[in-house]
């Protein structure tokens, strides 16, 4: 199996899109969609989808769903400058573009891409489900200060030709994703909310927020003894591939 690149028109340019499809004989006409986060450290932004296209061809090489892979703006190959509310909106364009042919999409968000996820499945009911990773329920205090959250995105490459928000309208259009209230009103659809026990960045106690939000009505798995990097544990995978074949 091999990736296959779709270059999808954005706001900022092309969103840089990679797809795996499963062998026609295996194909279930399911749709995943992989969001990457926003890593902060020196760099960090421009390469957060690296990890993800591997994961894609597994996923759906064992289980049949074409799974895709975009670098929003200012990630990846896609140019462009981070806003929230601008990776919405490419994320939007993304599942217009890619869902026709496929009875409707999942997504699975690591880290900040869990919340834009919770979010976009409030804004787009087409959405059959969400699975977060290691995503923070108080989007306040991940940014923390607001000079240091923009400097923070400065070191990580996530800056193009255009400028960044203002701080305190960067940090609030951040806060806009609110995933405590986009997991209130996700159910009946499914949810799964994914975390690792050791996680040094984003507490447990998030994934238990967004659970409660939830009213109940979202799946709690606690991977003992993982930190905040879920994308490469295998045990994230299995996690993930039992939720799918629960989709079916």
């Amino acid at each position: 199996m091999s990736l296959q690149t779709i270059p999808v028109a954005g706001e900022s340019g092309v969103i840089n899109t990679e797809l795996a499809t499963a062998p026609k004989a295996t194909a279930s006409g399911q749709l995943l969609l992989l969001c990457h986060g926003l890593p902060l450290s020196r760099g960090g932004g421009r390469i957060a989808s690296q990890l993800l296209p591997d994961l894609a061809e597994r996923v759906s090489a064992e289980s049949g769903w074409t799974v895709a892979v975009a670098s929003l703006r200012g990630v990846g190959l896609s140019p462009g400058t981070f806003s929230a509310s601008g990776w919405r909106k490419d994320l939007a364009t993304v599942i217009a573009e890619l869902t026709p042919g496929h009875t409707g999409v999942v997504l699975a968000g690591f880290g900040l891409g869990g919340a834009l996820a919770l979010r976009m499945a409030v804004d787009d009911e087409d959405v059959r489900g969400v699975a977060t990773f290691a995503t923070p329920a108080d989007l306040g205090a991940w940014c923390g200060p607001a000079e240091q959250f923009a400097a923070s995105c400065q070191r990580a490459g996530v800056v193009d030709k255009e400028p960044l928000m203002a701080p305190n309208q960067l940090v609030a259009d951040v806060l806009a994703l609110d995933p405590l209230g986009a997991a209130a009103l996700i159910p009946p659809r499914r949810m799964m909310i994914v975390h690792g026990s050791d996680d040094p960045i984003v507490p447990l106690s998030a994934a238990r927020q967004l659970v409660d939000a939830a009213e109940g009505h979202a799946e709690l798995r606690i991977i003992q003894g993982a930190g905040h990097w879920l994308r490469a544990d295998p045990r994230m995978v299995a996690t993930l591939m039992g939720w799918l074949d629960r989709l079916r």
